[in-house]
């Protein structure tokens, strides 16, 4: 690698730190939005900007940001940055090494004496996970004015405390939540490094990925609902069991996807029965449902094929419902920054290869108002969400190093 301005000692510092934040110690990150973690780590992180000499601020959903005045402050800043929270059990990379990259950028200028031109400013979002709440990408969704008032009070979490009464339990105030829409044009550009969770570029020994696009994503809950019963005295043939017909429909999803196209994926990562007792059956079975494809509209015919499949249960009695959380088509991010992402690998000696995201992230959402830039660092053996979850702290260095250029071009 040539000349290298990041300090890779602070990276790691910076990461341990944060990894330090969570409710399941031994077990894993679990960071939920509102949570005391959650307030740890936003401290923690406006301490840091305020080292590296940022203005700071929190937004009125949580959204934390550090400035770097640019010499002409009524220009658009550039953004750079990523998420702090985690799924339950992750691991310490998934989103704060996207954050760390922001905050090791704003470094490197105080370290270099540089006044940018334009404003430079990191962010730090909450729940991009949906951990808490079940749906993601929210504080990308806020700022790009996609949250309405009504989902505050209708998003619960599986407590059943709303956004909004987490919002007013962590000191925030739910009405004031349209305030932190950003107009287009708003922002120059945003900027995220994020860590591949998968394993093309360690398989392929190259030090970053460019991405081009991320993929077309929909999440969905599905609720099952039948007769509740005593598991003993109910005879088979009289039950309307919605625990067996929630799982004929789980173990199609594979194929649907397959049949539709072979480059979707689906997943079924939560399942709740109600009322949950072990000698009763239940009266509802949900679950969620996450799809992606790089084409939209194969998303769309997995849906319908899955409509299909559940409709077919109604001729044992049961019923269904599906609530659509979240549908987001493919992606593009902007051809000039990738460009320019590839011109500072090379000016900075980092091997590199242009990939999709089949990850959804919070540059997608950003889009819809502004330039946006994603790049990956490797992760090893392709492992993420999972305490096991880890990239070697050299090749976060090589990322942010690009960061850090690209973001000094930009904002020239």
């Amino acid at each position: 690698m040539k000349k290298q301005h990041v300090n890779e000692c602070r990276i790691q510092d910076m990461i341990e730190h944060i990894a330090q934040f969570t409710s399941t110690p031994g077990k894993g990150t679990t960071r939920l939005t509102y949570s005391a973690e959650h307030g740890d780590v936003r401290d923690y992180l406006q301490t840091k900007m305020k080292e590296a000499g940022l203005q700071t601020r929190e937004d009125a959903v949580g959204n934390l940001f550090g400035r770097i005045e640019g010499k002409n402050p009524d220009l658009p800043p550039v953004l750079v940055g990523s998420h702090f929270d985690s799924v339950p059990n992750g691991g310490n990379f998934d989103g704060p090494a996207g954050v760390v990259a922001g905050l090791e950028t704003a470094f490197i200028f105080q370290e270099l004496g540089l006044k940018p031109e334009r404003p430079v400013e990191i962010i730090a979002m909450i729940e991009e996970e949906g951990g808490r709440f079940g749906s993601g990408l929210l504080g990308s969704r806020f700022l790009t004015g996609q949250v309405t008032q009504k989902d505050l009070h209708e998003l619960k979490d599986q407590n059943g405390i709303s956004v909004a009464q987490a919002m007013l339990d962590f000191g925030l105030d739910p009405s004031k939540s349209d305030q932190v829409e950003l107009s287009t044009g708003s922002l120059h550009a945003f900027l995220e490094l994020h860590i591949e969770q998968g394993p093309i570029l360690e398989q392929n020994q190259e030090d970053i990925g460019i991405v081009t696009e991320v993929v077309s994503l929909s999440q969905l809950d599905v609720t099952v609902s039948g007769a509740a019963g005593h598991a003993g005295t109910t005879p088979m043939n009289a039950r309307k069991d919605p625990m067996v017909g929630a799982a004929s429909v789980i173990a199609k999803i594979p194929n649907i996807v397959m049949e539709v196209d072979k480059a979707a994926v689906g997943t079924v990562g939560r399942i709740v029965a109600q009322p949950g007792g072990a000698n009763v059956i239940p009266n509802s079975i949900s679950f969620s449902v996450d799809v992606r494809s790089p084409m939209a509209e194969n998303v769309a015919k997995i849906k319908d094929s899955l409509r299909t499949e559940l409709k077919q249960l109604l001729d044992n009695g049961l019923t269904f419902d599906i609530n659509e959380k979240i549908t987001i088509p493919s992606t593009p991010m902007a051809k000039d920054i990738q460009k320019q992402f590839a011109k500072d690998a090379d000016a900075s000696g980092v091997k590199w290869r242009s990939m999709h995201s089949g990850a959804g992230h919070d540059a997608m959402i950003l889009s819809k108002i502004t330039q946006t830039g994603l790049v990956f660092v490797p992760s090893r053996d392709g492992i993420s969400h999972a305490p096991e979850e880890w990239t070697d702290y050299d090749q976060l260095a090589k990322g942010i190093e690009v960061i850090f250029r690209t973001t000094k071009a930009l904002a020239e």
